[in-house]
């Protein structure tokens, strides 16, 4: 059947759900439609490409929205069984349609560090907690990838320029410093150039930012995501294992609010969140030691009680770290005894346990 929306038509397939038997029956007729919509026993289902949408028999019960998207029956009755059955063969034939993870070529566990909104401190912990990672055990190869297209910041941040060369393979070598092999689009443009590209475009350089790259042998791979929940977020999780997110955010309510949506859209596409970093958590003035909670006090804390999730460390909002950030000396490396290295230290220490735990 063809039912006309403004300029658009939908091709939607009529079935007649058995509820008995959880198996639906297609209907050829609108006779035969009719007769099933005057059934107690029976619902219509209509298929609209990969979208189903379930309409219960309303005058034997009534219906409410579902999270899934489907209308859930409001109070138990002998209907919902088959509706479970009918929305279940829905999820698994969504997940055809959903491209098959596949790994990155030598690396061993892909971490993420992502935040909901821009402007806490993201790439900045990203960067940090690779040094970290490398800093608290020298045996583990640790690679960083900005997968932040349209501000790529590991550049700046590890004081790396110039264009990777190729191998044999047509492979990308990435650029390395403090030991810490580096791939970002801020090495293929120009410094200052800005990067105007549409949703497929951004989706084929990140594929060759994952894919065309000799990572070599990698204990840890930490990519540097993009802010949001957009079309970055969407291609690697499903494209790549992931073995665990980091959400970093201030304890400001504002980046709270997003924190928690970036937290949510992980857990939606079954990638485990390691735990919160709380950014900028404290202010203590150079002179007189007084400590001042600029973003508020403990917010991402209570966020991490409220989604059953870890609180990963605390970094203070330090003069340190920002200087040492835009001369491209990470604080972790050029200031390794200061307590601000400290703390990234113990955030990569929580990181490895949270993998190891997850593990099990």
């Amino acid at each position: 059947m063809h039912t006309h929306f403004g300029d658009y038509i939908f091709s939607c397939t009529f079935e007649k759900a058995d509820v008995d038997n959880h198996s639906p029956v297609n209907l050829n007729n609108q006779n035969k439609i009719r007769q099933v919509s005057s059934s107690p026993k029976t619902k219509i289902v209509v298929k609209i490409n990969y979208l189903i949408f379930f309409f219960p028999d309303t005058s034997t019960h009534s219906a409410s929205l579902s999270a899934s998207g489907g209308l859930t029956c409001s109070r138990a009755c002998r209907h919902c069984a088959g509706e479970r059955a009918l929305q279940e063969r829905q999820r698994q034939h969504m997940a055809r349609g959903l491209p098959k993870q596949k790994p990155i070529a030598g690396v061993k566990e892909v971490i993420v560090v992502a935040s909901g909104k821009g402007g806490v401190g993201k790439s900045t912990t990203a960067v940090n907690l690779a040094l970290g990672l490398m800093a608290n055990d020298q045996s583990k190869s640790v690679g960083l990838l900005d997968a932040d297209v349209y501000g790529p910041s590991v550049p700046k941040l590890m004081n790396l320029k110039g264009n990777p060369e190729l191998t044999d393979k047509n492979l990308m070598r990435p650029l390395v410093n403090f030991g810490i092999p580096c791939m970002s689009m801020g090495f293929l443009v120009e410094e200052v150039a800005p990067i105007v590209w549409r949703g497929l475009m951004v989706m084929s350089a990140i594929e060759k930012l994952v894919r065309q790259v000799d990572w070599g042998n990698l204990d840890y791979l930490v990519i540097d995501m993009p802010p949001g929940t957009g079309d970055v977020q969407l291609s690697i999780t499903q494209n790549i294992p992931i073995a665990g997110a980091v959400i970093v955010s201030t304890p400001q309510d504002i980046a709270l609010l997003d924190a928690r949506r970036g937290a949510e859209m992980f857990r939606k596409v079954n990638v485990p969140v390691l735990g919160l970093v709380q950014n900028m958590s404290v202010f203590q003035c150079p002179k007189c030691n007084h400590q001042t909670h600029i973003f508020g006090l403990d917010g991402a804390k209570e966020l991490a009680q409220t989604l059953g999730v870890e609180m990963l460390g605390d970094i203070p909002l330090h003069l340190n770290i920002r200087e040492t950030s835009d001369k491209g000396q990470p604080v972790v490396v050029s200031s390794p005894d200061s307590p601000e290295a400290e703390a990234y230290r113990r955030v990569a220490a929580a990181v490895v346990r949270r993998l190891a735990e997850h593990l099990r």
